[in-house]
C-alpha cells in the first residue's frame, strides 16, 4: 500500500483519539485492517507514526493504548549545584567557531572549511572500501594502524635535513582528533598547577584544553611574524616552564608563519631550558603562497612534540590526528591516551589512510591552494572597500582566516550582536587570547560557505562598525 493509505489511517485514528479517554485500548491490528481495507504492514506503519508523535503507546504482548496526558512541570535540578560544587574553571560552553549557522546567514565565524573544499569523492569511496574490510570488526593497536603511523612518519621525515634522523613509525601515536592530543600533552608534559607558555593570541581550543588540564597558562606576545624570542627566553627563565605550545605555520588566528631563523632561535631556546616545544601543525595542507616546514623535522632529540590533524583537510567526520614524540614522552602520552580513549576507530583510520594515499589526494591539494587564494583575496578586498577603519594585520600565506584589528573605541560584544542581527556571523577575537586582549579583533574565516556573499558580508560588518563607533 502507498504512503497515502498510511496517512489515511493516521487521520482516521486521530479523530478517534480526540474523544477517547487516556489509557483506552486501540482496536487490534486485524480490526484496523478490516476497517480501513489496508495491509497489516500499512497499519503498523500508521501506529508507529502515532507512537512517534506521542499520541499512543505500545505495550508488547498487551496492545496499543491512548497515551496518558502528562502535565508539564518545571524540573528542579538545584540539588546538582551542591553535588557538583564550584567548577575548577569557567570556560565557555561552546566557542563561537563551533556554532552551527543556518543557510540564510553569511557565516564568517567557523573554524572549518566549506564542504566544497573537501575531497568528498575520495572520502565517500574510502568509506565504501573500508566498510568491506576487516576494519569494521577488528580492534586496532592502541598506538594506531601501522600503515597510518608510517604515513605520518614519512610525511615529517621527508622534510628532515641531512644529519637529522627522521622519525620512525613507532614514534607516531594516532588519536581521535587533535583536541584530545592537546589535552593529553598538557597533562603529561606540563602537569596540573605548572606553567605552560603559549603564544598570545593562540588557538582557543588549546586555551580551553590547558584550563581543563589545570595548567598555569603564561602568555608570550606573538605577532604576524611569530613570538619575540627574547620575550620567550625571559618567560622560560622567569617561570621555569618546561613546555611551549605554538603554531609556527599559519597560526590560528593571526596567520603568522615563522621564518627559518626564528624557528632555529626558538628551538635553541627550548633546548637550552631542557623543555618541550609542542608544535601544532594544524594547517599543514592549507598553504597558499608558502609551504610549511615543521620545526619537528629539524629535531631528533625529543624536544619537539609534533601534532598534525587530518580532520579539517579530509573531513570533519574523519576525526584523525597524529602525534610524533620520542623517548619517555611518547610512552607517557600513549598511556594517557589509552586511559581516555583506549584506541581510535580502525574504520576511521582506514578511511583517512585511504584518502591521503590516493594519487588524487595531491591533485586535490593543488586545487585547494588556488581556491583558498581566491577566497582569501576576495574577502580581504571586500574588507578594504567596506570596512576602511579596520586594519588587516597581514595577508596570510596560508591557513583559513583573516585577523582583523578594529578601532580602539569598538564595543566588540555589541558589534558581534549587531552583525548577527544583520545576518553575518563573526568570531570575536578575545576568544584567542589567554589573558586580557590588548585590542579588539575579529577572526574571519575565508574558507566558509558561499564566498560570493563575502562582499555583502563585509558591507554589513562595515555598517555595524560605523554605528558602533558613532560619537
Amino acid at each position: 500500500m502507498s504512503d497515502d493509505s498510511s496517512s489515511r489511517i493516521v487521520s482516521g485514528l486521530r479523530e478517534w483519539l480526540a474523544t477517547a479517554p487516556p489509557g483506552a485500548r486501540l482496536p487490534s491490528t486485524r480490526a484496523l485492517v478490516s476497517r480501513y481495507g489496508a495491509s497489516p504492514v500499512t497499519v503498523q506503519k500508521a501506529l508507529r507514526t502515532l507512537t512517534a508523535q506521542g499520541m499512543v503507546e505500545s505495550r508488547p504482548g498487551v496492545g496499543t493504548f491512548v497515551r496518558a496526558i502528562r502535565v508539564a512541570r518545571p524540573n528542579d535540578y538545584g540539588w546538582q549545584t551542591a553535588a557538583l560544587g564550584t567548577p575548577d574553571n569557567r570556560t565557555a560552553q561552546l566557542s563561537t567557531p563551533l556554532r552551527t549557522a543556518s543557510n540564510d546567514v553569511i557565516a564568517l565565524h567557523s573554524g572549518y572549511p566549506d564542504r566544497e573544499l573537501l575531497p568528498e569523492r575520495l572520502v565517500r569511496a574510502a568509506f565504501t572500501r573500508a566498510a568491506r574490510s576487516d576494519a569494521v570488526v577488528n580492534r586496532p593497536p592502541a598506538a594506531g594502524l601501522p600503515e597510518l603511523q608510517a604515513w605520518f612518519a614519512n610525511e615529517l621525515g621527508t622534510a628532515a635535513p641531512v644529519g637529522v634522523t627522521p622519525p620512525a613509525p613507532s614514534d607516531v601515536l594516532i588519536l581521535p582528533g587533535s583536541q584530545s592530543g592537546l589535552s593529553s600533552m598538557f597533562r603529561v608534559l606540563v602537569g596540573a598547577g605548572r606553567p605552560l607558555l603559549v603564544e598570545s593570541p593562540t588557538y582557543w581550543g588549546a586555551i580551553h584544553a590547558a584550563m581543563q588540564a589545570g595548567v598555569q597558562i603564561v602568555p608570550v606576545p606573538s605577532g604576524t611574524h611569530g613570538p619575540d624570542p627574547e620575550e620567550l627566553a625571559r618567560a622560560f627563565g622567569r617561570t621555569g616552564a618546561r613546555a611551549f605550545y605554538a603554531q609556527p605555520n599559519f597560526a590560528n588566528p593571526s596567520g603568522a608563519l615563522w621564518s627559518p631563523g626564528l624557528a632555529d632561535q626558538v628551538l635553541d631556546i627550548v633546548r637550552h631550558h631542557g623543555a618541550f616545544l609542542i608544535e601544532d601543525d594544524w594547517a599543514h595542507d592549507f598553504g597558499i603562497t608558502a609551504d610549511p616546514t615543521p620545526i619537528a623535522a629539524r629535531d631528533d632529540s625529543g624536544h619537539v612534540v609534533y601534532l598534525r590533524s587530518l580532520t579539517k583537510n579530509v573531513s570533519p567526520a574523519v576525526r584523525i590526528a597524529g602525534i610524533i614524540a620520542r623517548g619517555p614522552a611518547r610512552e607517557r602520552i600513549l598511556a594517557d591516551l589509552h586511559v581516555v580513549s583506549m584506541y581510535v576507530s580502525g574504520l576511521l583510520q582506514a578511511v583517512a589512510l585511504d584518502v591521503v594515499t590516493q594519487p588524487a589526494w595531491r591533485t586535490h591539494l593543488r586545487s585547494l591552494r588556488h581556491q583558498l587564494a581566491a577566497r582569501r583575496d576576495l574577502l580581504a578586498e571586500a574588507l578594504l572597500e567596506h570596512v576602511p577603519t579596520a586594519h588587516l594585520e597581514g595577508l596570510p600565506q596560508g591557513g583559513l582566516n583573516l585577523w582583523v584589528r578594529l578601532p580602539d573605541s569598538t564595543d566588540l560584544s555589541r558589534l558581534v550582536r549587531d552583525c548577527e542581527t544583520a545576518g553575518v556571523l563573526v568570531a570575536p577575537g578575545h576568544e584567542w587570547f589567554p589573558a586580557e586582549p590588548p585590542a579588539s579583533y575579529l577572526r574571519l574565516n575565508y574558507s566558509g560557505p558561499n564566498p560570493g556573499a563575502f562582499p555583502d558580508g563585509a558591507r554589513r560588518i562595515g555598517e555595524a562598525l560605523a554605528r558602533n563607533n558613532q560619537p
